[in-house]
């Protein structure tokens, strides 16, 4: 099935508000037209500012999910100035190595007060953002499994193009989410909020129900200049297309109407294993503060939330 698109020339809140108030992911084009953060760009930007860069590898996604010790922010990560991870793209090093920027808050960067990113809020009338700016760069190929998020999201594409799943919430227990116990193991290393199954290779002898879910599936091809919303619970499985760097911003609203958050199931489990991995979250805090380089061992903890 395929996502709704905004017409560009009737693109306003009381439009958009239809889709906010189901809960119904929709394409907005138009918003950042003329804006492309090539390499080039982001280098002139960023230069040596330092980013926590994750380190997937090359055959992460050839095992079965089960069997994953780290998903998403639990995975390996290094910090890097992003002039060294520009040379990694550039020598395709990272495309080899699935080496990712990931959900890295651009705040205290030059791109972190640009008024055509700030006035999107108020275009679409979403109101009450709950994160900063947060920039993701990555290889052509790499994939963010399937997940869900507890908070609206939009998905900015700013430099080439992004395929993107999705599932409605109401799909949850036919996608496998990771047990909630496997928190009190693993912290948040590994995540309930993603799904045990490939999507496009799905595992019908194990997953059965799946079938089912595939029913649901939406697909979007998200190009350079549009916005998708992610409202809360949608389950979303993002892949970079090309061969080249690729680059989108994305920022968290809080959820409304708040029905949409009490009611959703997805949301409490995700509260309740955030609970479970309490004890090693605290244990991680106290060996961090001891550490000799303890802001770099703080700031991983900080973005596994």
């Amino acid at each position: 099935m395929e996502i709704d698109i905004l017409n560009t020339l009737s693109i306003n809140p009381e439009i958009f508000n239809r889709f906010k108030k189901q809960g119904k992911p929709v394409v907005i084009p138009g918003l950042l037209t003329g804006y492309d953060w090539d390499l080039n760009y982001l280098v002139q930007q960023l230069g040596n500012q330092e980013f926590l860069l994750r380190f997937y590898g090359k055959d992460r996604y050839q095992h079965d999910k089960r069997n994953w010790e780290s998903i998403g922010s639990g995975v390996t990560t290094k910090l890097l100035p992003f002039n060294e991870y520009a040379e990694l793209l550039k020598s395709h090093q990272a495309h080899e190595e699935d080496i990712y920027l990931a959900k890295c808050s651009l705040k205290h960067t030059p791109l972190g007060n640009l008024d055509y990113l700030a006035n999107i809020g108020d275009r679409l009338s979403l109101k009450h953002p709950v994160s900063d700016f947060n920039i993701w760069i990555g290889p052509g190929g790499h994939m963010e499994s399937l997940h869900y998020d507890t908070l609206d999201g939009t998905l900015m594409q700013l430099h080439g193009s992004k395929k993107i799943v999705l599932f409605p919430p109401n799909q949850l227990n036919n996608l496998y989410p990771f047990p909630i116990w496997r928190h009190l193991k693993n912290g948040l290393k590994t995540r309930s909020w993603f799904s045990q199954a490939y999507p496009e290779n799905p595992n019908f002898r194990d997953f059965p129900n799946f079938k089912k879910a595939l029913n649901y599936k939406y697909e979007v091809t998200l190009n350079r200049g549009e916005i998708l919303y992610i409202p809360a619970g949608w389950w979303h499985e993002v892949t970079a297309l090309g061969d080249e760097m690729v680059c989108s911003v994305n920022r968290f609203w809080r959820v409304y109407p708040t029905s949409r958050a009490i009611f959703s199931w997805a949301r409490w489990r995700t509260y309740l294993g955030f609970l479970l991995a309490m004890p090693s979250i605290l244990l991680s805090l106290a060996i961090a503060l001891f550490s000799p380089n303890r802001t770099q061992k703080i700031q991983q903890i900080r973005q596994m939330f």
